[in-house]
């Protein structure tokens, strides 16, 4: 018996009633808002006052906003014998640098495994699944050594190119380009007359979009947000985020609105390109 079908949106889709729509929608939407809500409390607490942030329970919502805290965190920034502006530039060069640098590896590495056929293709990449495996906590002292051994501890190089050899994105690269991107298209462009760089910059990166679009995005993401790092000891090399966890012992108020600072350039980052981050997750795992 054929399923029966209905048009969405000019899409035919498989019919779960309407009533299971609903449903699932419903769901999805309280789901929705548990996870909006520490967002939502990190918002609401930049402009709260200290009398309402030391009110118990917590309240959702602001009695009385005030600006105060956005601008106790200004002056006590500007107070330190590092300006402010240096550790913007810091964060933005770091984060920039690592995600353009694990962007163009990443994709190369993708297309080189996904495409070009070499002995040991296949090892090569069942050793970078494996090693999504590992943590970073179990090779922190293999690598302290060879960041001594290269000379790059409290330089920006050892917040930038460990970034470079992010598993992760490269993975997802290569399930999309092996998803996207037929070998016929591929054998058809090297006959012509086509090399390889060519391929990849006219004919893979832009079938492949949305991945490299879902890997600059969440690589920005996990660079922006990154902490101090235990490598970097100079003032005059941290990064924003950084500076705000030492402004938090000193106040909250100001700690609480550098976070949402911190936090609203990625989620913008993140709205623009969301379309894109959901196909990729979607697809990154399937074959035709």
């Amino acid at each position: 018996m054929a399923k029966r079908l209905r048009i969405r949106n000019h899409r035919v889709v498989l019919n779960r009633s309407k009533g299971g729509d609903t449903g699932i929608t419903i769901l999805l939407f309280i789901l929705g808002i548990f996870m909006f809500l520490p967002m939502w409390y990190l918002i609401i607490t930049a402009f709260k006052p200290l009398g309402e942030r030391n009110i118990t329970p917590p309240l959702l919502y602001v009695i009385k906003p005030t600006l105060q805290n956005f601008i106790d965190l200004f002056s006590n920034m500007n107070s330190t014998w590092v300006p402010i502006s240096r550790y913007i530039f810091n964060t933005v060069i770091i984060s920039v640098a690592a995600t353009f640098g694990c962007l163009v590896l990443g994709s190369l590495t993708a297309y080189s495994l996904s495409k070009i056929k070499f002995p040991g293709r296949n090892w090569m990449f069942s050793v970078i699944r494996y090693s999504l495996m590992i943590s970073s906590t179990i090779t922190g002292i293999t690598n302290f050594f060879i960041f001594v051994w290269l000379g790059w501890l409290n330089t920006y190089w050892i917040s930038i190119v460990p970034v470079w050899a992010s598993t992760l994105g490269l993975y997802l690269m290569k399930q999309f380009i092996d998803a996207s991107v037929s070998d016929e298209m591929i054998e058809a462009a090297r006959i012509d007359g086509a090399g390889e760089l060519r391929i990849y910059w006219q004919i893979v990166m832009p079938l492949v979009k949305p991945a490299w679009l879902t890997l600059l995005v969440t690589t920005f993401q996990t660079v922006w947000n990154a902490g101090a790092s235990v490598y970097v000891w100079s003032e005059q090399l941290k990064t924003f985020n950084s500076a705000i966890t030492t402004i938090s012992t000193v106040s909250v108020g100001a700690s609480s609105a550098g976070s949402l600072v911190m936090l609203s350039v990625p989620v913008i980052i993140f709205i623009i390109n969301q379309a894109k981050i959901v196909e990729t997750m979607g697809s990154s795992g399937m074959k035709d």
